[in-house]
């Protein structure tokens, strides 16, 4: 179901050049741009995003495919179809092979490497729907042979920004949902 949002999206032209080729980039690669579309009403907060994408998720400290990873573990299990789509696609470009994205609701498949393995287990508890999520020590003692402090406390951040920003996405209706999503699910 398309959103739904009671916030105005703006029409493209109305955009800045930056936020027309975000525009564009979602109706591409997720056919639909209501996010964008709505932001155009704050494009600094747009903006906002735009460098916690460029100085967090895709610089810092961890590797950008683990990253793909963690993300589109929550979006899967959260049931973002707009995310599902261009996640899918991210992490393909980041090297997760088809047998991977089948995986990614099974951290225990043979097909996840330690490391990987750890990760989807640390996303597993930053899910909006496990609200008794905890970073225990046995989860600890198996993703530190991987990731150092500096690397788990961004991972964390990282996971923590990006499962709040689909409860926002949520509850404001501003992107599709699979059918399965608990999330934001009212009547209209």
């Amino acid at each position: 179901m398309q959103p739904q949002p009671h916030l105005t999206p703006l029409p493209r032209e109305a955009l800045n050049p930056a936020m027309q080729q975000s525009f564009d980039r979602a109706m591409a690669e997720r056919g639909d741009a209501t996010f964008v579309a709505v932001a155009g009403h704050a494009p600094e907060v747009f903006e906002w995003y735009g460098q916690f994408y460029q100085q967090v998720f895709y610089g810092g400290r961890v590797p950008v495919r683990y990253k793909e990873l963690a993300r589109l573990r929550l979006s899967t299990a959260h049931g973002c179809a707009f995310c599902n789509k261009g996640n899918r696609l991210d992490a393909q470009r980041a090297g997760l092979t088809a047998a991977h994205l089948a995986a990614i609701e099974h951290p225990e498949d043979p097909i996840w490497t330690d490391a990987e393995r750890a990760l989807l287990e640390l996303a597993g508890e930053m899910l909006l729907t496990n609200p008794s999520g905890y970073l225990t020590a046995t989860l600890h003692a198996r993703l530190r042979p991987h990731f150092d402090d500096a690397q788990l406390f961004e991972l964390g951040m990282t996971l923590a920004v990006l499962a709040g920003m689909a409860k926002f996405l949520f509850v404001y209706d501003l992107v599709e949902k699979e059918p399965y999503c608990q999330i934001g699910a009212v009547p209209r």
